[in-house]
């Protein structure tokens, strides 16, 4: 594999190239969720600690993000943060390969893809070359809808694929998600859904117009599952992080109206604000309505699909 930055014709490792993949795609995650300034230094140490690895390969990693744009990098050779949180967003959730994402999301909930599927089937069925296919094995190994088998192969985890689970699925997150506002261990987080009730007040502003559905969805249950975060119970927060993961590829498959979905939108903008203002009782009631709302719009009998939450 030629480096064009660089000129070098070696070829990493295998397991080095996903390794740093792997902390590329941790990194990206880490200024999506903190956001921090423009300008931001990135130092090694920092981001070995946070992600628990040696320096050399978060070194790696930098490289390979400073390559592709999404960080800068100094005469001196620190790293600085050259977007905001909105521009990692776009960059790393819609990749170039995005439109083949949606086709293997697609035949899996059509039942064309086996439970059990090879590289080389993938790279045939889909005309991708090695390095695109592990981008997209990355991203969806990530979401939690595939997962590598021990020493050859991948297997696709389970996930909604009808209507009527579709629907069970909001059933269940009406019985939990208000019901853990109330929870005695509820704590609210006010940096984190300060942060969440940015990135909705962004969207409520911009009408949508710079994202897609696969973007709305990670952003909406990002904000959902802050939420969950605030109880302070493992239960909560792993039901509803397992029941978004089953729900994704379904979600695909939904219309996406931008009136409605703005209109939800600034329903969280709404409900953080409760939050925010220690309203915890009408925040309950309010994500109830909220959700038993989207729930009908969504997947209700007679109901075409409409935005998402």
């Amino acid at each position: 594999m030629r480096n064009t930055a660089t000129g070098d014709t070696s070829a990493a490792p295998p397991e080095e190239s996903d390794l740093t993949a792997r902390l590329s795609a941790e990194i990206l995650t880490y200024l999506r969720e903190e956001n921090p300034p423009i300008g931001h230094r990135l130092t090694e140490r920092a981001l070995a600690e946070r992600l628990r690895v040696s320096r050399s390969p978060v070194r790696n990693a930098l490289r390979q993000l400073h390559r592709d744009g999404f960080i800068e990098r100094t005469a001196s050779g620190r790293y600085l943060v050259a977007r905001s949180g909105a521009g990692v967003i776009t960059a790393h959730t819609v990749p170039p390969e995005d439109e083949v994402y949606l086709r293997i999301a697609a035949d899996r909930l059509d039942g064309v893809l086996p439970d059990r599927i090879t590289k080389t089937t993938l790279l045939k069925r889909y005309d991708l070359t090695r390095t695109q296919l592990d981008q997209l094995l990355l991203r969806i190994s990530n979401e939690g809808w595939i997962a590598p088998l021990p020493g050859y192969g991948w297997t696709f985890l389970p996930v909604l694929t009808s209507m009527e689970s579709y629907r069970s699925s909001y059933r269940f997150r009406l019985l939990i998600e208000p019901a853990g506002i109330l929870e005695p261990t509820f704590r609210i987080d006010r940096e984190a859904i300060e942060r969440r009730r940015s990135e909705q007040q962004r969207l409520v502003d911009e009408g949508l117009a710079s994202v897609t559905g696969a973007q709305l969805f990670d952003l909406n249950t990002r904000f959902h599952e802050t939420l969950a975060e605030c109880t302070n119970n493992d239960f909560f927060v792993e039901s509803l992080a397992r029941v978004n993961r089953l729900r994704r590829l379904i979600e695909y498959r939904q219309a996406l109206v931008p009136e409605r979905a703005v209109m939800r939108c600034r329903e969280h903008v709404e409900l953080a604000d409760l939050l925010l203002a220690g309203e915890l009782t009408a925040a309950s009631a309010f994500l109830q309505r909220h959700l038993t709302t989207v729930g009908v719009e969504k997947s209700g009998p007679g109901e075409s699909p409409q935005g998402t939450a």
